[in-house]
């Protein structure tokens, strides 16, 4: 009997115990769990919110649904409250590098996010605290960031509130709140140069950086924006370096000309492109003589496009190099020449249209570059 009875009271225990474990089922109010994920520059933003729904209550959103301002609801410890920016849970919002928002600095960590409503300009707010339940626990002294902006109407009714990413560039994006026929937006700014910058760093300081791929792309990267370039130029002596195996590739000593005619040390980058010709294809030659030729230096274009042809001669490609070469020095004889016995050899019908006006605008003694 007596064993019975301790029988009982652990099963009654056992149940008891399981009792207290809640079951998965749709957030309370039948509100719909939702996060968004967009990466900016480098920087990925993360919300985390749930949605509530109009359901039949237009125009008793804004204004009443979510109070104007901050309010006493009457449970928790706030006595000033701001809108919780969503439903049940607080809506949080995550940077994984440091921001910007409307303007001011933000550093990267997980904030919640609410709003303190006003039909004029609303408050935004950044708090230290993602853990609280919505904003009965909402305290001031835990703001990392509070921001002004205005709301705007909307065309059309949002029936579940939403954030949405718009107006994205390289460097930064409108994210906007939108629920019934009003939008409130906010812009994130990010510094992706300069993350862009320390990413390379970080990574050339790893196992990517055992190779001379990894140290030509950070450099010419920098070439690309015209930034950071006296790094640049380590980074590409290391890629040009026997060590990382670069040494004999086309790619890694063109890059680091680049990089030296930013510079202006214009003839370091002379001798730099005279060791890349070497070990350049048909086609990499002939781009540089091209490049040449953008720059008006026409005997250094036209000595480029020769040496192309004395290697892969009768080409399409270096035919035309020498096209273009000669008519760069002003001899359209022999550009004249060398354009009919590309003609023939033209790949394609845009090829053989191109050069077919080239040679009509050689005949007629025009420039064709």
């Amino acid at each position: 009997m007596k064993k019975s009875l301790l029988f009982v009271a652990a099963s009654l225990l056992f149940l008891q115990s399981f009792a207290q474990i809640p079951l998965t089922v749709l957030p309370s109010g039948g509100n719909k769990k939702a996060s968004v994920t967009e990466r900016i520059g480098l920087t990925d933003v993360t919300l985390h919110y749930d949605r509530p729904g109009v359901k039949g209550r237009e125009g008793k959103i804004w204004g009443q649904l979510v109070h104007t301002g901050f309010t006493d609801q009457g449970f928790g410890t706030a006595k000033a409250a701001p809108w919780r920016a969503g439903s049940n849970e607080n809506t949080t919002i995550e940077f994984t590098t440091d921001v910007k928002i409307e303007g001011q600095a933000l550093p990267a960590g997980k904030y919640g996010l609410f709003l303190a409503y006003d039909p004029a300009e609303c408050t935004l707010i950044f708090s230290k605290n993602s853990s609280s339940w919505g904003s009965y626990y909402y305290s001031d002294k835990e703001d990392a960031l509070r921001v002004k902006v205005k709301p705007q109407p909307l065309d059309k009714s949002v029936e579940w509130l939403k954030y949405e990413f718009m107006n994205q560039s390289e460097n930064s994006a409108t994210v906007a709140l939108q629920w019934e026929k009003l939008s409130v937006p906010f812009k994130i700014e990010v510094d992706y140069i300069n993350d862009q910058l320390n990413s390379f760093r970080r990574e050339l300081r790893s196992e990517r950086g055992f190779i001379w791929q990894s140290w030509e792309q950070a450099a010419q990267w920098c070439v690309q924006r015209s930034v950071n370039l006296e790094e640049a130029l380590l980074w590409a002596d290391s890629a040009t370096s026997a060590g990382f195996g670069g040494d004999r590739v086309f790619q890694t000593w063109s890059t680091k000309a680049q990089v030296l005619q930013k510079l202006r040390r214009d003839e370091e980058a002379a001798v730099a492109m005279q060791t890349a010709l070497p070990f350049g294809s048909m086609n990499d030659v002939h781009q540089y003589g091209r490049q040449l030729l953008s720059m008006k230096l026409y005997k250094a274009a036209f000595d480029v496009f020769k040496t192309n042809h004395d290697k892969y001669p009768g080409q399409f490609t270096t035919l035309m190099g020498l096209t273009r070469g000669y008519a760069g020095i002003s001899d359209l004889k022999n550009a004249l020449k060398y354009a009919q016995l590309a003609l023939p050899l033209a790949p394609n019908p845009q090829n053989k249209t191109a050069v077919e006006g080239m040679i009509q605008k050689l005949k007629e003694g025009k420039e064709i570059n």
